[in-house]
């Protein structure tokens, strides 16, 4: 049976990998993030970025969206992997401990500074866990 801190950092991957999921939903499904003006979708299709004209804002859009969904996914499949299945690589890996330390850091600030309440709320609960989890083990 997985310990307390085991259950908390894989809950903690678990939320992320669910708003990863969702994300990667609502960029191929659906009009969530489309933009409400449909005259910007319409020169975002026809309009291409400084870096290359072989691609449309609209095309990048979608594929920043894809890929960032990847690396939620990612992230929450590899954490969770290791605090249910490998916790003693995790736990004894001042790296991987401090890298989804960083990562979630840096999504609840990107959260804050960027996103709309969901994705936020999500992280920050996901950041809260993840901490507890490392509380738990530690105490």
């Amino acid at each position: 049976m997985p310990s307390l801190p085991s259950i908390l950092v894989a809950a903690g991957a678990f939320v992320i990998l669910g708003l990863g999921c969702a994300h990667l939903l609502f960029t191929f499904r659906g009009n969530k993030f489309h933009p409400r003006d449909l005259a910007l979708m319409a020169r975002m299709q026809e309009v291409s970025p400084v870096i290359s004209r072989k691609m449309s804002m609209w095309n990048a859009w979608v594929g920043f969206n894809a890929s960032h969904s990847f690396g939620a996914m990612l992230f929450g499949l590899v954490y969770g992997y290791l605090a249910l299945a490998q916790p003693a690589v995790l736990f004894s890996s001042w790296f991987l401990l401090a890298v989804g330390l960083a990562l979630l850091g840096g999504c609840v600030f990107l959260g804050w500074r960027y996103w709309f309440s969901t994705p936020f709320r999500g992280i920050v609960l996901s950041a809260i866990l993840y901490v507890a989890g490392l509380i738990a083990h530690w105490a």
